[in-house]
């Protein structure tokens, strides 16, 4: 897919991004998107990124959002990825690398030296990605207590 636009997250991205991450949910057994639960940042997610310092972008071709990207500081020199996700088109064709490679670059500007994430334990083929670019995976878990009974794994990369 060739016709595509990297911007900015708006708050009017809100049904969006909730098509695009519940869809990538459903691809997994018992994976549901809260948007009125955990995932109500997606409601205004501009505004939310805005209020963690961070910065959110979206691909967006043929009318809708294919691929998102968000990451934020943590504390002093850490920073978080805070999504990437792409829809089954856009997967294994090189653009969650570069979106990666993206929210690392900008957060080094910013004065990151190390970016850690939190993944669901059942979406293997992330981590495989994760681990491919350098992530490594820590001993820590966390439970969410959601709907879909989410265990994540924690990988942090140096930068």
């Amino acid at each position: 897919m060739t016709d595509t636009t990297l911007r900015p997250v708006r708050d009017d991205d809100a049904e969006g991004l909730i098509t695009l991450i519940g869809g990538i949910f459903a691809e997994y057994d018992g994976v549901h998107i809260e948007p009125d639960g955990l995932d109500s940042d997606l409601r205004a997610y501009a505004s939310y990124m805005a209020s963690v310092e961070g910065e959110a972008f979206v691909v967006e071709g043929g009318g809708k959002l294919l691929a998102c990207v968000s990451y934020c500081p943590l504390e002093g020199s850490r920073f978080q990825l805070k999504r990437i996700y792409l829809s089954a088109d856009l997967r294994g064709g090189g653009m969650g690398l570069k979106l990666l490679q993206y929210a690392e670059d900008r957060a080094r500007t910013r004065g990151a030296k190390s970016m850690e994430l939190w993944s669901d334990t059942r979406f293997s083929r992330a981590h495989r990605f994760y681990e491919r670019e350098g992530y490594v995976k820590q001993p820590e878990t966390r439970d969410l207590h959601d709907s879909s009974n989410t265990t994540e794994y924690q990988f942090i990369k140096q930068l």
